[in-house]
């Protein structure tokens, strides 16, 4: 389950976490119960979508970056 297409841009799941970080939060637990997926793929989403430039990791803290801002909020 993969959180970034081919192709670059978000899939669903890959949205879902943009949009939990765009709410505030900011730790992979609290994505998992706000997004509703196990954690291990939370944690694998998030490394995928700060790969991707989507998302920041700063302190143990993610963060949506404004490319994910457009790409994840808005392109959807």
């Amino acid at each position: 389950m993969s959180c970034i297409n081919p192709d670059g841009k978000p899939t669903e799941s890959g949205v879902k976490m943009l949009r939990a970080l765009d709410s505030g939060l900011e730790y992979p637990e609290e994505i998992a119960k706000e997004v509703e997926l196990p954690l291990f793929r939370v944690r694998s989403g998030l490394r995928e979508l700060t790969q991707a430039g989507l998302a920041n990791l700063e302190d143990a803290k993610y963060r949506i970056t404004d490319k994910g801002g457009e790409n994840g909020i808005k392109g959807k």
